[in-house]
């Protein structure tokens, strides 16, 4: 999506509609810095405040989301913002998995610290069991964070039929796997397979 065309678009069908900044953000709840963000392009209107938005501007949602009037090339119009969206999904995946590996990184790190120090420095055996077990606690946290971002972002694809989908987590939290690759059940075909991570649906 291009955020300064619609900027533009909302800017023009603001005064179209003979509204100033401050009187469009009165009748929005909002502050009249957040319509100048919309219109300069730095910032896109809130999911929740959508529909009031289009209300007030008598446009459809698709019409916002393009940023121009939408007539006769509707169903083009249509596509090019499914696609539009499809593609900033799959891009929110790639940093999603990305972030996923950081994570489980520094868990292993947090915990091989805590480790370190509760082996190597003087203190009393109490101490050392409660560092160990803050250092596990927190290495887990982490773990179970990264694992919830491995089974949400992109999909998981069907060795035997090919069919895409996200999993529950308890299914990938049990599965047997290595690295993305997991040992799990098609609820397609119901067989059970090494399915990869996928960043597409198709």
């Amino acid at each position: 999506m291009d955020q300064v065309k619609i900027g533009k678009f909302i800017a023009g069908r603001r005064k179209l509609a003979g509204l100033t900044q401050i009187q469009l953000a009165e009748r929005l709840n909002i502050t009249d810095r957040a319509v100048s963000k919309w219109e300069n392009g730095k910032a896109m209107p809130d999911s929740s405040i959508m529909l009031q938005l289009c209300g007030e501007l008598k446009i459809s949602v698709n019409e916002l989301l393009c940023g121009e009037e939408i007539m006769d090339n509707y169903k083009e119009k249509s596509e090019e913002l499914l696609l539009a969206l499809t593609k900033q999904k799959e891009e929110a995946d790639r940093r999603l998995l990305s972030l996923e590996i950081l994570i489980g990184v520094f868990s292993v790190i947090i915990l091989l610290g805590f480790d370190f120090v509760a082996s190597f420095v003087d203190m009393a055996d109490w101490l050392r069991f409660v560092l160990i077990g803050v250092g596990f606690i927190i290495a887990m946290i982490g773990v179970a964070y990264a694992l919830k971002i491995e089974q949400t972002a992109g999909y998981y694809e069907c060795a035997k039929c090919g069919h895409r989908y996200v999993p529950t987590f308890k299914s990938v939290l049990w599965a047997m796997h290595i690295n993305r690759t997991r040992y799990m059940k098609c609820p397609e075909c119901h067989q059970k397979s090494w399915q990869k991570k996928v960043i597409t649906k198709e």
